[in-house]
Protein backbone atom coordinates (compact mmCIF):
# COMPACT_ATOMS: atom_id res chain seq x y z
CA UNK A 1 0.00 0.00 0.00
CA UNK A 2 0.98 4.02 -0.90
CA UNK A 3 0.55 6.58 1.44
CA UNK A 4 -1.66 8.20 -1.15
CA UNK A 5 -4.17 4.59 -1.26
CA UNK A 6 -4.55 4.98 2.63
CA UNK A 7 -5.44 8.36 2.69
CA UNK A 8 -8.33 9.11 1.95
CA UNK A 9 -9.41 6.04 4.56
CA UNK A 10 -8.04 8.29 7.83
CA UNK A 11 -9.62 11.34 8.46
CA UNK A 12 -8.09 13.66 11.60
CA UNK A 13 -9.79 15.30 14.20
CA UNK A 14 -9.91 16.89 17.36
CA UNK A 15 -8.66 14.30 20.18
CA UNK A 16 -7.96 11.68 16.90
CA UNK A 17 -8.70 10.32 13.70
CA UNK A 18 -11.45 8.23 12.12
CA UNK A 19 -10.63 5.37 9.79
CA UNK A 20 -12.89 3.87 7.63
CA UNK A 21 -12.69 0.19 7.40
CA UNK A 22 -14.51 -2.58 4.93
CA UNK A 23 -14.77 -5.95 7.16
CA UNK A 24 -14.64 -9.44 5.79
CA UNK A 25 -15.23 -11.35 8.56
CA UNK A 26 -15.28 -15.33 8.50
CA UNK A 27 -11.68 -15.22 7.09
CA UNK A 28 -8.62 -17.23 7.17
CA UNK A 29 -6.48 -14.84 8.91
CA UNK A 30 -6.84 -11.56 10.41
CA UNK A 31 -4.64 -8.89 8.37
CA UNK A 32 -4.79 -5.56 6.67
CA UNK A 33 -5.39 -6.46 3.15
CA UNK A 34 -5.38 -3.42 1.50
CA UNK A 35 -8.07 -1.11 0.05
CA UNK A 36 -11.26 -0.90 -1.01
CA UNK A 37 -12.57 2.37 -2.69
CA UNK A 38 -12.14 4.66 0.03
CA UNK A 39 -11.39 2.55 3.28
CA UNK A 40 -8.83 0.08 4.70
CA UNK A 41 -10.05 -3.55 4.00
CA UNK A 42 -9.68 -5.90 6.74
CA UNK A 43 -9.82 -9.72 6.93
CA UNK A 44 -11.26 -11.29 9.98
CA UNK A 45 -11.49 -14.82 11.51
CA UNK A 46 -14.62 -14.06 13.73
CA UNK A 47 -17.76 -14.54 12.06
CA UNK A 48 -20.30 -11.62 11.97
CA UNK A 49 -22.21 -13.05 14.73
CA UNK A 50 -23.31 -11.28 18.47
CA UNK A 51 -20.49 -8.80 17.78
CA UNK A 52 -17.80 -11.07 17.54
CA UNK A 53 -16.22 -9.67 13.86
CA UNK A 54 -16.97 -5.73 15.96
CA UNK A 55 -14.94 -7.13 19.12
CA UNK A 56 -12.35 -8.66 16.52
CA UNK A 57 -12.00 -6.02 15.02
CA UNK A 58 -10.97 -3.82 17.75
CA UNK A 59 -8.69 -6.37 19.22
CA UNK A 60 -6.83 -6.42 15.88
CA UNK A 61 -6.48 -2.83 15.62
CA UNK A 62 -5.33 -2.40 18.82
CA UNK A 63 -2.67 -5.05 18.69
CA UNK A 64 -1.69 -3.62 14.91
CA UNK A 65 -1.47 -0.19 16.40
CA UNK A 66 -0.04 -1.02 19.41
CA UNK A 67 -2.60 0.56 21.58
CA UNK A 68 -4.60 -0.08 24.34
CA UNK A 69 -8.17 -1.28 24.01
CA UNK A 70 -9.64 1.45 25.09
CA UNK A 71 -8.02 3.64 22.38
CA UNK A 72 -10.59 2.06 19.73
CA UNK A 73 -14.30 2.39 19.36
CA UNK A 74 -16.61 1.96 16.52
CA UNK A 75 -18.72 5.03 15.86
CA UNK A 76 -20.57 4.15 12.62
CA UNK A 77 -21.93 0.86 11.12
CA UNK A 78 -21.61 -1.81 13.72
CA UNK A 79 -24.06 -4.05 12.27
CA UNK A 80 -22.55 -3.19 8.65
CA UNK A 81 -18.92 -4.49 6.66
CA UNK A 82 -18.55 -0.47 6.50
CA UNK A 83 -17.22 0.46 9.79
CA UNK A 84 -15.81 4.07 10.96
CA UNK A 85 -13.37 3.54 13.82
CA UNK A 86 -12.27 6.09 16.23
CA UNK A 87 -8.56 6.12 16.92
CA UNK A 88 -8.21 8.78 20.14
CA UNK A 89 -4.81 10.57 20.34
CA UNK A 90 -3.73 9.39 16.96
CA UNK A 91 -2.71 11.50 14.24
CA UNK A 92 -3.14 10.96 10.45
CA UNK A 93 0.61 10.98 9.43
CA UNK A 94 1.32 8.21 12.49
CA UNK A 95 -1.59 5.67 11.52
CA UNK A 96 -0.83 6.29 7.51
CA UNK A 97 3.54 5.71 8.11
CA UNK A 98 2.05 2.21 10.08
CA UNK A 99 -0.02 0.96 7.01
CA UNK A 100 3.00 1.64 5.15
CA UNK A 101 6.14 0.88 6.03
Amino acid sequence: MQPDEVGPAVVEKPGGCFLKCRVQPGSSRNAVLGVYGQALKIALTARPLDGRANRELLRFLAKYFRLAGSCIRITAGENSRNKTVFISGGSKDIIIRKLCP
